[in-house]
């Protein structure tokens, strides 16, 4: 394989707007629930169940996509993946039926997600960063999901305010198309045509059976597992929260635009740190820390002024796992499979998301609150923060190999 490099500020740049418009577009789609239910006639469970399907199929594809990108290079998967960000889209303003409405916001959606987000950009930044900086590279790209959130969010409530939620997502339809550019300047020199095939010491099925059987990996997908079960049920289901609790719509607008916001910061920082300090640590502290945020929220008075700084406070922690979590696996397995292995990873985020956002509308058609899953959300926190304390960081030793460098 070639030993040329992409520049720096290339791929930092470029997959940070990649991540922007996809994670961006992601983060807006709990704005939806109220609109597409009230006008269809559809329960928030239908809706819920949906996204709940987009983000497993999210977790389910970006093992497939990670495999593809470590294999023939990132180039192709954004591109198909920009592709069905668009299909879905515009089937997910289209479709008359929950059944197709599960089929393209969820599936299509979910698939394409996988395609363009954190599981393929990692892989390149891993690839094509040294290891000193990785960590922090990994907090920049971060941090541009994070700008995409700030940044989208209040663009589709313009939108669906200003033009109605089917013309709004036709609109994101079109402005996702700009991923596929966008990639051609991810090409990396090593998966060019006519480069030297990549050498590997490992197959896919040797780096997935070590991967499996090493507990500190095992106990990772435990607390990506929390992660998006918490992320996912507050981005989809606290508009609708708030708006049951009397507060005006525009506040959901601005809490979800200040989590992005302050994950800005957070995912930068965690990324820094992450170069200085145990990765386990950080995490630990990130997943605590967010049950605390939950329980203060949900025992304050609930005003405009508390939901601000719950989000402020929210945001810091929300993506902040992403960088150390993919930094210890690659600090851990190598390079060589990232894509992949943190694609399996991200999986247990998405099963974790499904069963946030699904229990979300289901335990309120059931109850007519959101109280059970706030508090199971308080309580996975405090376990994600335990269970990620004894990751061994090292990287592994291979009889008989030299190890890859971390």
């Amino acid at each position: 394989m070639s030993t040329a490099r992409l520049p720096l500020r290339q791929v930092l740049a470029c997959g940070a707007a990649v991540v922007t418009l996809s994670m961006g577009i992601r983060h807006g789609f709990g704005l939806w629930l109220q609109p597409v239910t009230q006008a269809q006639g559809w329960t928030r469970e239908t809706f819920a169940f949906a996204i709940a399907i987009q983000n497993i199929a999210w977790g389910f594809f970006g093992i497939f996509a990670g495999m593809l990108a470590d294999r023939f290079g990132a180039f192709r998967v954004l591109v198909a993946g920009a592709l069905l960000y668009a299909l879905g889209l515009a089937g997910m303003a289209l479709s008359p039926t929950p059944l197709l409405f599960a089929l393209t916001a969820g599936v299509l959606i979910g698939a394409a997600q996988a395609g363009t987000t954190y599981a393929v950009i990692y892989g390149i930044v891993g690839r094509q960063v040294d290891p000193a900086r990785r960590s922090w590279a990994m907090g920049i790209t971060a941090a541009a999901g994070s700008f995409g959130q700030f940044l989208m969010v209040p663009v589709e409530g313009f939108l669906i305010s200003g033009t109605g939620w089917q013309n709004a997502l036709l609109a994101l339809a079109a402005a996702v198309l700009l991923i596929a550019p966008l990639a051609r300047w991810l090409r990396e020199p090593g998966f060019a045509a006519g480069a030297t095939p990549v050498r590997r010491e490992q197959t896919i099925g040797q780096a997935l059976r070590e991967a499996f059987k090493y507990p500190s990996f095992q106990l990772l997908m435990a607390g990506y597992f929390v992660c998006g079960f918490q992320v996912v049920f507050i981005g989809v289901h606290m508009p609708s929260y708030l708006k049951d609790k009397g507060l005006p719509p525009h506040v959901a607008s601005y809490a979800l635009a200040l989590i992005g916001l302050f994950n800005i910061f957070g995912t930068y920082i965690a990324g820094v740190m992450g170069q200085k300090l145990a990765k386990r640590k950080i995490l630990a502290t990130i997943y605590l820390s967010r049950a605390v945020a939950i329980a203060v929220f949900l025992w304050a008075p609930l005003t405009p002024m508390s939901v601000y700084v719950f989000s402020a406070v929210m945001g810091f922690l929300w993506l902040s796992t992403v960088p150390p979590t993919n930094a210890v696996v690659a600090q851990i397995f190598g390079v060589a499979h990232l894509s992949m292995l943190g694609g399996f990873v991200f999986f247990s985020h998405q099963i974790g998301s499904f069963m946030g956002v699904w229990l979300g509308g289901l335990l309120y058609d059931r109850t007519g609150s959101y109280d059970i899953v706030w508090y199971l959300a308080i309580a996975l926190g405090v376990f994600a923060a335990l269970v990620n304390l004894p990751v061994r960081e090292n990287p592994i030793r291979r009889a008989g190999a030299v190890p890859q460098p971390a």
